[in-house]
């Protein structure tokens, strides 16, 4: 899967879930006020992520993501370890 699927992946099941716009989703746009998420909604995300890419998410993998690009990121790394392993 490229960069780009899984992005595109990651912005369906957001605009999906979280009821957003997809004209709001940028890789520098704040993730948490974007999705305006409280702690609740954290819980539904760890699942879309779990239920897309098939891998488990810790609450502290989230600390040091602020933006839509902190994101991808970490889905793309992760999922690309998943692939290496």
């Amino acid at each position: 899967m490229s960069n780009e699927e899984i992005i595109e992946k990651i912005n369906g099941f957001i605009v999906d879930e979280f009821e957003v716009d997809e004209e709001k989703i940028s890789p520098e746009a704040d993730l948490k006020t974007t999705l305006d998420l409280d702690s609740l909604d954290y819980v539904d995300l760890v699942v879309e992520i779990e239920n897309n890419f098939g891998f488990k998410v810790k609450p502290e993998d989230f600390t040091g993501i602020i933006t839509f690009d902190d994101f991808y990121v970490y889905i793309i790394n992760r999922v690309k370890s998943n692939q290496n392993a």
